[in-house]
């Protein structure tokens, strides 16, 4: 069997994810290979063959090709455990080959012109067949030599047998996703909702951080329902009414049913953003098509167990006692009240004064194309980047772009709103022409606004995952920074129809933000 001393001693299992693992035994099964695409130090493919119950391994810095006429160089490293076959994620920096990971392809080999691949390489070659989803045909690895004595650092070269398989010129990095999540390593670099546990076995090792669902049974009972009724959800009982009711238009429209369904499904993702805060909800009792309200005031009918916070600032005719979402069942009742948005405070009930988060809001004008605001939403990335300030953006399910920065506790509003003042003016100083700095919309004359005024007490941007007053039911949704260029992407692209299977495959990209406290560095 192979050996993972040595893999083990180049890790501390206490701070990387990384599988520890077991040497194992090989199975009746087909061999296993995985090649990962690691941004370290240096980029590099990382190829693994499975061999004697251990991945054996090569650093390969240009990756593997398909092109027969390209010799690619490969350094032999230590043997990996199995469960490397499906790591994807992030390796803490200071770490070993610290930097993000994609398994960038996998599948099955099988040992060429030998039964014992381990003795073939020995003797300082590897004919493999590969039956991955981008490497097919025959792949040799010829050792070179210059290892200096360690064995784990031999010089190999790594090329494609001239097959049916071979396409000339193909280069690995016209391939750059990953075969088990279709993300990119800035994609996994920015959503960390998933971890891996070292140590635990293959099956279980991969463990994701979004909260559990609602469970299946929950929504039947929603679904088998009348048109009221009494509805056991998340520990409560709830009286939900009107089920049948359009709130959206639509092909179909859709009904109340359906949006509580939706937020069943979302609020232990959504509730993170909203626990501990004032939330303001925007009411449409009759629908989205019609005129909507502001509610702020928790109604004296609502039930006792619902979370609230009295505002101890507030003057007479003032919205005295609000609504506090510290649990899904809680916008489950926000929804079934008619609330088609919901808008938490920035600061929380414990320190109202204090925000935990800056936030700009990117504000198309008339006049403003898609194409214009996301170049503005670009140089916020730049220049978030630069400052080393991490921060993450959303659509708006209309027609803007939000950012929302999670800050330490102690800044005032009066702070977070000057300094995303001189960002959003140092970035609309790169475009002036698409930006106006006018407070009146009609003296805009059409241009964007990068907003920053919002960073003030009680003043609110709509929340990760409400839906948006229109029709086909439209949602706030988070996204990557990598997806300000992807050429789908649009403000109102998600509904509560289609939002549920982007969480699925993809997380919650704002789950970055969560219990980050950072400073607000100088911006000069």
């Amino acid at each position: 069997m192979g050996d993972l001393a040595k893999y083990r001693r180049m890790r501390d299992f206490r701070r990387t994810p990384e599988p520890a693992g077991e040497a194992a035994s090989d199975g009746d099964g087909a061999r296993r290979f995985v090649v990962q695409r690691h941004r370290a130090s240096r980029l590099h493919y990382d190829l693994r063959f499975e061999i004697d119950g251990v991945l054996v391994s090569w650093a390969v810095p240009k990756g593997p090709t398909l092109d027969p006429e390209t010799k690619r160089m490969a350094v032999h490293v230590e043997d990996h455990p199995i469960e490397y076959l499906h790591f994807e994620g992030v390796i803490p920096s200071g770490e070993y080959g610290g930097g993000d990971v994609i398994v960038w392809d996998t599948g099955t080999w099988e040992p060429a012109k030998t039964d014992a691949p381990a003795a073939q390489l020995a003797d300082g070659e590897l004919h493999a067949e590969m039956h991955g989803e981008k490497l097919r045909g025959r792949l040799v690895l010829v050792r070179r030599g210059g290892s200096d004595g360690d064995a784990d650092k031999e010089q190999w070269l790594l090329l494609h047998k001239h097959d049916e398989h071979a396409v000339d010129g193909w280069d690995p990095e016209d391939h750059p996703r990953s075969v088990l999540t279709g993300r990119t390593n800035d994609e996994v670099k920015e959503d960390p909702d998933r971890i891996w546990k070292s140590g635990a076995p293959a099956a279980d090792a991969e463990e994701t951080l979004l909260p559990d669902p609602v469970p299946d049974e929950a929504i039947a009972a929603l679904e088998e329902m009348g048109k009221q009724g009494t509805w056991e959800v998340f520990g409560r009982e709830l009286k939900v009414t009107n089920l049948d009711k359009v709130l959206f238009p639509g092909d179909p429209p859709v009904t109340k049913r359906e949006l509580l369904a939706y937020v069943a499904r979302t609020a232990p993702v959504a509730v993170p953003y909203l626990e501990g805060r004032a939330i303001n909800l925007n009411r449409f009792p009759d629908g989205a098509d019609t005129k909507g309200f502001w509610h702020k005031e928790l109604p004296a009918h609502a039930p006792d167990w619902l979370p609230r916070w009295d505002n101890p600032e507030a003057d007479k005719g003032e919205t005295k006692t609000y609504l506090v979402v510290d649990e899904p069942a809680a916008l489950l009742w926000a929804a079934n009240f008619g609330a088609l948005e919901w808008h938490p405070w920035t600061s929380r009930t414990s320190a109202m004064h204090e925000p935990t988060y800056a936030l700009i809001d990117l504000d198309p004008g008339e006049k403003t194309t898609w194409d214009q605001l996301l170049d503005l939403a670009r140089l916020h990335r730049t220049a978030l980047d630069h400052l080393g300030v991490l921060g993450r953006a959303k659509v708006t399910g209309k027609r803007g772009i939000q950012i929302w920065i999670p800050i330490r506790p102690g800044y005032t509003f009066d702070e977070t709103r000057a300094w995303t003042e001189k960002l959003s003016k140092t970035v609309g100083k790169v475009l002036p022409d698409l930006v106006s700095w006018k407070w009146e919309k009609k003296e805009r004359k059409g241009l964007a606004r990068l907003d920053y005024t919002q960073n003030a007490i009680n003043k609110t941007l709509v929340a990760p995952y409400s839906t948006r007053p229109a029709a086909e039911a439209p949602v706030s949704v988070p996204i990557g920074w990598a997806e300000l260029d992807d050429p789908d992407l649009r403000p109102d692209r998600w509904t509560i129809r289609t939002v549920l299977d982007r969480l699925e495959e993809r997380g919650d990209p704002f789950q970055a933000l969560l219990g980050v406290e950072q400073d607000l560095p100088e911006i000069s």
